[in-house]
């Protein structure tokens, strides 16, 4: 009774708005399965502390090793799942799910925990909130294969919940910047993994903590933003964490301190790409879709005029970033598609108190 009720909870707190349509789907899909098995140009994030560690990606992590690094093939994983979901009757359901099938096996994902639990720092904290969101996914597709999948991957939570509950603690001050250390992005994605799993005490802790780092910061440096590589706005990720952090009311009042008259500075603008063969300035396409759904998810507290003008803010960004989202160059290709589902399909819309 107790798994009904975690389902039924999963199934009505991720009723998002979806505002992706199949045939573009189609084009995400056949993105992130071209990255699903391509071991190589491959980043590795490990630390060898020994000739014998200097291994290939798909033998140190056997599901997570494509997409050229490990956080990426995660999310990869992350947006095969979450439209095969969104779109059961596409035509290319069931061809998805076969090539999932052979990934999402128990002795692979096994294999992922235990490395993950031998190597604690690992993909701290950037490929942590993507795994647990890959975990909020499998919970939600409630069919007979979600759920040996979900079941698979219970250890590779497990293993993330027990790396974070021993890091958070310790860390004393927020990571502020633009790329995959900053910790407001993560912990947003970790509480609402908390919350759908009922992980009470992991959810106690992160709001310990968020309200800690962020509950007194006031006036924001808008004009600080963007750095030269950015994939996020550490200002937006931080409003965009605390909406889930707060009531409403107190949300609000905090949001007024955070941005004084709601002036966004350099934030109102989408960025340009000088280069999208670049691995790192490609990152800039990044940033206009998450600047895009972090402003989303601090309007969905708002009502009025400030709502509707970050809203149009929001629009622009979302504009800017869908037309670079695919342009051929794996550099960006490999994870870009992710960022846009996650914005068209309201991922992170789900999490306001």
């Amino acid at each position: 009774m107790k798994f009904l009720c975690l389902l039924l909870l999963t199934g009505m707190s991720l009723a998002a708005k979806n505002r992706l349509s199949e045939a573009d789907a189609r084009r995400f899909v056949d993105l992130a399965l071209a990255g699903l098995n391509r071991e190589f140009p491959n980043k590795p994030g490990n630390v060898l502390r020994s000739p014998k560690d200097a291994k290939a990606p798909s033998q140190l992590t056997p599901v997570f090793f494509g997409h050229f690094d490990w956080h990426s093939s995660v999310h990869g994983h992350w947006t095969l799942v979450r439209l095969v979901r969104l779109f059961p009757k596409a035509e290319w359901n069931q061809s998805v799910r076969a090539e999932l099938a052979k990934k999402l096996t128990r002795e692979g994902l096994a294999k992922e925990a235990s490395y993950l639990k031998k190597n604690p720092s690992f993909e701290r904290m950037y490929g942590w909130a993507w795994a647990l969101r890959l975990g909020i996914e499998l919970r939600a597709l409630d069919d007979a294969q979600g759920r040996k999948w979900a079941s698979f991957y219970r250890p590779v939570e497990r293993a993330i919940v027990l790396n974070a509950e021993s890091y958070l603690p310790k860390l004393d001050w927020p990571i502020r910047c633009g790329f995959h250390p900053e910790s407001s992005f993560a912990f947003g994605q970790l509480l609402d993994w908390a919350r759908l799993t009922g992980d009470q005490s992991f959810a106690d802790l992160l709001i310990r903590k968020a309200k800690r780092f962020y509950l007194e910061d006031v006036a924001y440096p808008v004009r600080y933003e963007p750095s030269g590589n950015d994939f996020f706005s550490p200002g937006l990720n931080e409003a965009d964490l605390m909406r889930r952090v707060l009531s409403a009311a107190e949300y609000r009042k905090w949001l007024e301190k955070f941005f004084p008259g709601f002036e966004l500075g350099n934030l109102t603008t989408p960025v340009t790409v000088s280069d999208f063969e670049d691995g790192h300035l490609v990152h800039l396409v990044g940033l206009n879709l998450n600047r895009a759904w972090s402003l989303r998810g601090i309007t969905s507290v708002l009502d009025g005029n400030p709502k509707f003008e970050l809203l149009k803010v929001a629009d622009a960004h979302e504009k800017a970033g869908l037309r670079d989202a695919i342009s051929g160059h794996y550099e960006g290709d490999h994870w870009l598609g992710t960022f846009a589902v996650y914005l068209l399909t309201g991922a992170g819309e789900i999490g306001s108190k």
